[in-house]
């Protein structure tokens, strides 16, 4: 079945809820079978702050958001989004939809425009760092919540009350080299021992969530490694 093209989010229409979005998404296989926080629990305000409180106090935040680079089909759509395809959509850009995890998804309502994130391929045979974006739009609802056809329906989410948010996200460009995860984690053995930058890095201390915040000391450090040779 052929890859149905994505739709370009950026101050686009109302969906109709009864029909299919016609676009792949990114949620990601490890992270939609996390379990849900229950309803009744901690306010989304409290859910806010704690973001916040784990993203730091540095006024310029950085991130990890990971996507599948290889085709899988879920509710006979094809949910692959590599950095590839997000260089191919108009303006480089798209929103970052198919979120379904509530930490996950409060990080995405803790970005600002003009912080960077990482692009991750995950779920393939080699996953690991592809390059880099940027957040180009704040956090608004997630249009596929509300979409019958999408494989991120969720009939439980209502239009005056929407439970999922998206943010749009630019391509800046690859990374020298792809840094894959085998190499990440070899330096996070090395600086767990050492104290080094990758000591807590949330890609192996919070491995489930598709969206991760990073503290200076983490982006600087991987970013470095585009210009070594692979160890």
């Amino acid at each position: 079945m052929p890859r149905r093209a994505k739709r370009a989010c950026r101050n686009a229409p109302e969906p109709d809820p009864e029909m299919p979005s016609g676009k792949r998404t990114k949620a990601m296989k490890t992270e939609t079978s996390d379990k849900l926080v229950v309803e009744g629990g901690p306010s989304d305000s409290t859910k806010k702050a704690q973001a916040a409180k784990d993203c730091g106090n540095e006024s310029s935040r950085y991130w990890l958001m990971k996507s599948e680079p290889e085709s899988r089909m879920e509710k006979g759509v094809d949910v692959k989004f590599g950095i590839e395809d997000l260089k191919a959509q108009p303006k480089q850009t798209a929103c970052w939809d198919g979120v379904r995890n509530y930490q996950a998804r409060n990080f995405l309502r803790a970005m600002k425009v003009g912080e960077e994130a990482f692009f991750y391929h995950s779920n393939c045979k080699e996953p690991g760092i592809a390059g880099l974006m940027k957040i180009v739009k704040e956090a608004y609802p997630d249009h596929t919540q509300f979409e019958k056809g999408s494989p991120h329906y969720d009939p439980s989410s209502k239009k005056d009350n929407p439970k999922w948010s998206v943010v749009d996200v630019q391509f800046i460009r690859m990374t020298k080299r792809f840094i894959p995860l085998a190499e990440l984690k070899v330096h996070h053995q090395a600086h767990k021992a050492s104290g080094g930058p990758l000591e807590n890095m949330a890609l192996f201390t919070r491995q489930r969530l598709s969206v991760q915040p990073l503290t200076k000391g983490e982006f600087d450090f991987v970013l470095s490694l585009e210009d070594k040779k692979p160890s």
